[in-house]
């Protein structure tokens, strides 16, 4: 929906918000001509015992992967609470999965907390988190997604990887608190308000 400017900042938002936009198009087909790269089958872990990688994508051949810093972060929280709105929509379309370095145990019980219904695996005592560039070698976890395909002979690829945080295009909070007259004036999300 586009409004009619009525004066020179309405005129200038409108430009930008369109130079944003075409900025968006070009920063996707950045990401989607990304090289693909060869992921092995990780073993994760859930409550139910280990499970593989490939699992994770069920029916689907495609797989949205959140790597997730776990209960710690309250960041990631925000993150992981505004996926159950979306989780019909999102697995309507692809595979999706959270995946934190948290005990099996320690994810169900927080999960459950938070009322999440999404599939959650473990990667504690695995490399998966830092194989796939989100760990730092003094073992640090960081924030984000990749996309991963399965082919039909049974490989997996990651297509594409994002990082999260504070404004990224992953966590509409950010964008509503932008148009606030302060902005977010120094919000820091909780587990509880």
């Amino acid at each position: 929906m586009q409004f009619t400017p009525v004066n020179s900042t309405e005129k200038q938002i409108q430009q930008l918000e369109e130079e944003l936009h075409q900025l968006q198009k070009k920063l996707t087909e950045l990401h989607r001509s990304r090289p693909h790269e060869e992921i092995k089958d990780y073993s994760l872990q859930t409550t139910n015992g280990a499970v593989s990688l490939r699992s994770l994508f069920g029916d689907k051949s495609e797989l949205i992967l959140v790597h997730n810093m776990g209960k710690s972060c309250p960041y990631c929280t925000l993150w992981a609470d505004g996926y159950n709105g979306m989780l019909p929509h999102l697995e309507n379309r692809a595979a999706f999965a959270v995946v934190s370095s948290d005990d099996p145990q320690v994810q169900e019980s927080f999960a459950k907390e938070r009322g999440w219904k999404f599939k959650m695996a473990s990667a504690k005592d695995s490399t998966f988190t830092k194989d796939l560039g989100f760990e730092t070698d003094d073992g640090s976890k960081l924030p984000g997604v990749s996309v991963l395909v399965k082919e039909p002979s049974g490989k997996i690829y990651r297509t594409t990887r994002a990082a999260f945080g504070p404004g990224d295009l992953f966590c509409s909070i950010w964008h509503f608190f932008d148009l606030l007259p302060q902005g977010a004036n120094g919000w820091r999300p909780k587990y509880k308000y």
